[in-house]
C-alpha cells in the first residue's frame, strides 16, 4: 500500500512535469534616474505643505481645506482606497487555516428497499449531520504571499493616487483663485477704461462747444463709451464663472457664490524655488510612486502566477457526527474525524495557466511603460515650467517699463488734448497703448503666479524630497 502511494505521488509529480511554466518574461525596464538629465541634489528654502499659505490670504485657506475635505472626486479617491484595503485583508485571510461549522437536520422517510437496515427501512426519523472543517493551504510555492504582496502593493498605489489627487485637487483651487484674481483685475482695468472714455467724452463736448472739434471726433468719443461697458461686463461675466468654479471645487453649490469675496493675494509672492531640479525630488511625485508600486504589484502577479503551475497542497481536518434520529445525533458513537493532505497538480488544463503566465508578464510590461511615461512627463512638466518661470520674469521686467512709458504718454496726449495742442486721434493711439499694456500686465503677473504653482505641483508639492506626501 505505501509502495502504491509513493509511486501514485511520482506519477502526479511526472503528469505535472508535463505543464511547465514558459520562458516568456517581461521585456521593458523602467527608466533610471541618471538617465534623465537632471542636476545634481539642490538646497533651497522649504516651502510648507500648506504651500498656498505663501499668498497671504485666508479666503483662500478656508476654500481650500474645504475642498480637500468635501470634494466629490477625492472622497470617490478614498473609496477605492478602502475598497483595495479590503481586497488585501481578503487576501491575508487566505494564508492562515480558515475553519467552518456545518449542521443540518432533515426529517425523511427510508425506502423500505434500499440497504437502509431495519427498524429505520420503511419509516420516516430525522436524519442529521454536523461537522467542524479546518482547512489550510500549506503554501509550499509562495502563491498567496505572492498575491498578498500584488494586494498590498495596489493598495499602496491606491493610497498614492489619493496623494496625487489632493495635489492636483490644491493646484485647481489655487489656479481657479488666481483667475478670480485675474479677471477682477482686469474688471478694474475695464472700470478705468470706461471712467477715462466718460472723461474723455466730456473733454471732447466742452471742445465742440468752443469750435476746437467737430462732430466727428464727439461722435466717435461717445462710440467708445459703450465699448469699454462691453468690456467691463465680460469681465465681470467671468468673475461669476470664477465664483462658480470655486464654489464646485470646494465641495458646495450656490448658496456659497455671494459669500465669496475679492481675493487679497499677492499674486507677486514667490514660492521658494530652487536653483536646480534634482531626480530625488521628482521621484517623490504620488503619480511616480504609484507608478512603480503598479510595477511592483505587476511583478507580484507574475510570481503568483508562476507558482499555479506547482502541486498545491492543503491540509484537511475535519470532525462531525452523523445519525438518524435527533437524538443520536449528539451521542459519541455517532462521531467521526479524520485529517491529512490534499494534493492539487496541473495536468492538463489547455494552456489556461501558460496564457495567465504570459498575461502577467504582458502586464509587467504595461506597468513599466506607465511608470516610464509618467517619469518623462514629470520632467517634461517641471522643465517646461522652469523655461516659462524664466521667461515670465524677463517679460515682466520689460511690460512694466512699457506700461509705465504708455501711462506717461497717456497722461501728457490727455493734457495736451485738453490744451487743444493735439488731436483726438493721438489721444485714441496713446489710450490703445496704455489699455493694451494694462491688461498685458495683469496676465503676465498672473501667469507668473500659476507658473510658479505648477512648478510645485510638477516636484509632488514640495522642493524638499524628505517632505511628507500630501496623504
Amino acid at each position: 500500500m505505501k509502495t502504491f502511494r509513493l509511486t501514485a505521488v511520482a506519477a502526479s509529480l511526472a503528469l505535472s512535469a508535463c505543464i511547465t511554466a514558459p520562458h516568456t518574461g517581461p521585456r521593458l525596464l523602467p527608466l533610471a534616474e541618471t538617465n534623465l538629465g537632471l542636476a545634481a541634489r539642490a538646497s533651497a528654502p522649504l516651502p510648507a505643505q500648506d504651500w498656498w499659505a505663501a499668498f497671504g490670504d485666508a479666503q483662500l485657506d478656508r476654500l481650500m481645506q474645504e475642498a480637500l475635505a468635501n470634494n466629490p472626486g477625492l472622497a470617490q479617491a478614498m473609496a477605492r482606497v478602502r475598497e483595495a484595503q479590503a481586497m488585501a485583508d481578503i487576501t491575508r485571510a487566505g494564508l492562515y487555516p480558515s475553519a467552518s461549522y456545518d449542521a443540518q437536520e432533515t426529517r425523511q422517510r427510508f425506502s423500505g428497499k434500499s440497504e437502509i437496515p431495519p427498524p429505520f427501512a420503511g419509516g420516516t426519523y430525522w436524519q442529521g449531520t454536523q461537522g467542524l472543517n479546518l482547512s489550510w493551504d500549506l503554501g509550499f510555492w509562495g502563491r498567496q504571499s505572492s498575491l498578498l504582496k500584488q494586494a498590498r502593493s495596489q493598495t499602496a498605489a491606491d493610497a498614492l493616487d489619493v496623494a496625487s489627487a489632493r495635489l492636483a485637487l490644491s493646484g485647481a483651487v489655487a489656479q481657479a483663485y488666481l483667475d478670480l484674481y485675474r479677471n477682477q483685475a482686469l474688471a478694474d482695468v475695464a472700470q478705468r477704461t470706461l471712467a477715462q472714455r466718460q472723461r474723455i467724452l466730456e473733454i471732447t463736448s466742452k471742445r465742440v462747444d468752443s469750435g476746437l472739434d467737430t462732430n466727428v471726433e464727439l461722435r466717435e468719443a461717445q462710440g467708445a463709451v459703450p465699448q469699454a461697458q462691453v468690456e467691463l461686463e465680460q469681465a465681470q461675466a467671468a468673475v461669476e464663472l470664477d465664483t462658480h468654479q470655486l464654489a464646485a471645487l470646494s465641495g458646495h453649490g450656490a448658496d456659497v457664490y455671494a459669500a465669496i469675496e475679492r481675493p487679497r493675494l499677492d499674486p507677486a509672492a514667490t514660492l521658494p524655488l530652487p536653483p536646480a531640479l534634482p531626480a530625488d525630488l521628482l521621484g517623490r511625485r504620488p503619480d511616480i510612486l504609484a507608478a512603480r508600486d503598479r510595477v511592483e504589484a505587476a511583478t507580484a502577479g507574475q510570481a503568483a502566477a508562476k507558482a499555479a503551475f506547482y502541486p498545491d497542497v492543503n491540509l484537511s481536518v475535519f470532525a462531525a457526527t452523523s445519525a438518524v434520529g435527533f437524538g443520536n445525533l449528539f451521542k459519541a458513537a455517532s462521531g467521526s474525524y479524520g485529517a491529512g493532505p490534499a494534493l492539487h497538480l496541473p495536468v492538463f488544463d489547455a494552456g489556461r495557466l501558460k496564457a495567465e503566465y504570459r498575461g502577467a508578464a504582458a502586464e509587467i510590461d504595461d506597468a513599466v511603460d506607465g511608470y516610464n511615461t509618467t517619469v518623462l512627463h514629470a520632467v517634461q512638466q517641471a522643465s517646461d515650467q522652469l523655461s516659462l518661470i524664466r521667461a515670465l520674469a524677463a517679460e515682466v521686467a520689460e511690460q512694466q517699463k512699457s506700461l509705465d512709458d504708455a501711462e506717461a504718454a497717456y497722461r501728457l496726449a490727455e493734457e495736451r488734448y485738453r490744451n487743444g495742442l493735439t488731436s483726438y486721434l493721438t489721444v485714441l493711439s496713446t489710450e490703445t497703448q496704455v489699455l493694451t499694456a494694462r491688461r498685458e500686465h495683469v496676465e503676465l503677473v498672473s501667469a507668473q503666479a500659476i507658473a510658479r504653482i505648477n512648478l510645485l505641483l510638477a516636484v509632488g508639492g514640495s522642493f524638499d524630497p524628505d517632505a511628507p506626501l500630501p496623504l
